[in-house]
């Protein structure tokens, strides 16, 4: 296994408004998964959780998992093409022998890892074809250090550090009587092996001397520059070539473009990008982190093969109840116990799907499988979850393998079953500080049949006077409700647990219709109490998806 595979995370995630079950057996299933393959396994959530889940965690001690609000490639899905920047003071025969070597055409200018600007090939092209008047070396304020290097030279005399910041560059081609005509103070003057050209330019005040074929320069002429400040560069270069190189001394600053780039960063969207690319054809793109450091360069071709990211479902395989973007995700497993739903894949997963009443009793008998027995608080988490999704065995999903695992991780974790079951549901059902859109979405799940869409929330409570005040603050915003899920229908459940019914409100065209057909209800009925009705999964949703389908 490389560095890289064992780095990338793999999220283990559960349904949009996860309940307990689709939070607790993330987290399980997630330190079950590291301790078998070492991996880097991260349970999320997909959702806001429940005041009934909070307890629980707060209970064993347990944070809360990050939100995964999506799955959508992004650009850190892609491998991006890392080039080493160059500093602004870099020269352009510097950055041209970079992109030579390393056959590249885009060049990042960087300041402490932060993006100047960046430089193409073109860019150096255009500043050999473009017509620049002989200020150009001084306008840049180039460095003496960066000529000699550009000439293949060495600084006989004078500070190299320093910078050319004034005059011209001239080539003494004339007689010393003719250089007095045009050098002035504070020139560059490229000159060849004649001693009096190379006096005339120091009685000039040039700033510096480029002494060409590499010739040996004469104690008198160090001396008097060494006097003056006068700076002089020997190169091997005949006057010729002196003059064609030279201007390829200038710093990168000056050609680079550094106004209006266009930037991506690491958490943009693929799609996003992609929409970008159409308006601007640049070969290369920057890419630049949440400090504004430069991180590499993205192109088209790059985009071809994102690396999708890695997912595991826990508690539902349904798309609707899906993180959004899965289909843009790869599904690595699904680990379920409910229908079979509308998920489609890119391939072959591991499915497993178990008719028991909890997702967490699935994965209590995978750790049993592996040998491995959960620690304490991932006891306490599993078996909260069975008692959450089984109401304490009174659901009629609940089976005799959920009952036995329950009462096994009891042990484990050191709980009584009957009082944090109490515990816990008084917890789910203190909603007061709640709106009556959240207490309607916390336990809210979709599906669609026939075209027609409808969801379901469910509220458990021990208390019947609990339930009458949580029904007395939705009851008025059900329509609002609707409205805000873009649904046809909308069901939600009051179930006691005590007494295992369920008082079932409705909105939505046909809603009321649908269950007073198929729970064969009196046409008079006006409160739609449901005895023996406590489960969404394997008594209302069935109920209802066969009559909408009949």
């Amino acid at each position: 296994m490389t560095l890289n595979e064992k780095e990338r995370k793999i999220y283990i995630v559960g349904h949009k408004n996860p309940d307990t079950d689709s939070i607790c057996s993330a987290i399980a299933y997630a330190n079950l998964k590291k301790m078998i393959t070492g991996k880097n396994y991260v349970a999320k959530r997909a959702g806001e959780i429940s005041e009934e889940t909070r307890y629980v965690l707060d209970t064993f001690g347990v944070p809360e998992p990050a939100l995964l609000n999506n799955v959508f490639q992004q650009l850190k899905d892609v491998d991006i093409g890392k080039v080493e920047g160059v500093p602004s003071s870099a020269s352009l025969r510097e950055v041209w022998s970079r992109m030579k070597e390393h056959n590249i055409k885009t060049l990042p200018v960087l300041n402490d890892h932060k993006l100047e600007g960046i430089i193409t090939i073109g860019d150096i092209a255009n500043s050999y074809m473009e017509q620049h008047d002989s200020h150009l070396l001084s306008v840049a304020r180039t460095q003496y250090r960066s000529i000699a290097q550009t000439l293949d030279g060495t600084t006989v005399i004078g500070n190299e550090h320093a910078y050319f910041i004034k005059g011209k560059v001239v080539i003494a081609a004339s007689s010393p009587d003719m250089m007095e005509n045009f050098i002035e103070e504070d020139d560059l003057v490229i000159v060849g092996n004649r001693y009096e050209s190379q006096l005339c330019a120091i009685e000039m005040n040039a700033s510096c001397l480029v002494i060409c074929q590499g010739v040996e320069v004469s104690r008198t002429i160090r001396k008097l520059a060494a006097e003056r400040d006068v700076v002089i560069i020997s190169t091997p270069h005949d006057t010729f070539t002196t003059a064609r190189l030279i201007n390829q001394s200038i710093p990168v600053k000056c050609f680079m473009t550094k106004e209006h780039l266009t930037t991506f960063h690491m958490n943009d969207y693929l799609e996003e990008i992609k929409e970008v690319m159409t308006k601007k054809r640049y070969r290369d793109f920057p890419v630049v982190d949440k400090k504004g450091r430069f991180v590499g360069f993205i192109s088209r071709r790059r985009l071809l093969k994102p690396k999708r990211k890695q997912v595991i479902l826990v508690d539902h395989n349904e798309k609707t109840q899906a993180v959004d973007g899965i289909e843009e995700a790869e599904i690595l497993e699904i680990i379920d116990h409910h229908r079979l739903g509308s998920m489609e894949t890119m391939g072959p997963v591991y499915f497993r799907n178990q008719p028991l009443g909890c997702t967490a009793t699935i994965i209590y008998q995978m750790y049993q499988e592996n040998q491995i027995i959960p620690d304490k608080i991932t006891a306490g988490l599993l078996c909260s979850a069975i008692i959450s999704d089984t109401l304490l065995f009174r659901s009629p999903t609940c089976t005799p393998i959920d009952e036995a695992a329950a009462r096994e991780l009891a042990q484990i974790a050191e709980i009584q079953l009957e009082e944090h079951a109490r515990e816990m549901f008084k917890a789910g059902s203190n909603l007061g500080n709640k709106s009556a859109q959240e207490i309607c979405f916390q336990d809210f799940k979709e599906f669609s049949v026939n075209e027609l869409s409808f969801g379901v929330g469910q509220i458990n409570s021990m208390s019947e006077e609990e339930l009458r005040e949580i029904k007395a603050k939705i009851m008025p915003h059900l329509d609002e409700i609707l409205k805000e899920s873009s649904l046809d229908m909308v069901y939600f459940m009051l179930t006691d647990i005590m007494k295992q019914s369920t008082e079932l409100l409705c909105c939505g065209n046909n809603a009321k219709a649908y269950i007073m057909d198929a729970f064969e209800l009196p046409e008079d009925t006006d409160v739609i109490n449901l005895p023996g009705v406590v489960s969404r999964k394997k008594q209302l949703i069935p109920t209802i998806v066969s009559e909408i389908q009949q």
